[in-house]
């Protein structure tokens, strides 16, 4: 399960990155400056990365076997700027409690 949470670790801040970049983009495209260039080239970038990025999120939650809410709040965290940052922190911590007593657990049997 460590290769998983390694594998969301980084598309999460990835994505999460991008998605500040975006957000920025679209202040510049629609404000005042009117610069679309930044949104145009950002916005296809952390589209293909979002759908890599929710399938290692997939694959981590379904390791893990969280209930669904856990899989919403992941997604959630890839679509709201800044949330993404938070949503990782949490869910790497939640992993590896979670292995950490599965490892507890196999090692008093």
């Amino acid at each position: 399960m460590e290769g998983a949470v390694t594998r969301y670790r980084i598309l999460a801040l990835v994505v999460g990155t991008l998605l500040v970049l975006l957000t920025i983009g679209m202040v510049l495209k629609y404000g005042p400056p009117d610069m679309p260039a930044m949104a145009g080239i950002v916005a296809p970038i952390h589209g293909a990365l979002f759908m890599v990025y929710l399938a290692a999120a997939y694959d981590l939650w379904r390791r893990a076997g969280w209930p669904l809410s856990k899989m919403v709040l992941i997604v959630l965290g890839g679509i709201v700027p800044l949330m993404t940052f938070f949503v990782e922190r949490r869910i790497v911590q939640d992993a590896r409690a979670l292995r950490a007593a599965e490892a507890k657990a196999k090692a008093s049997v």
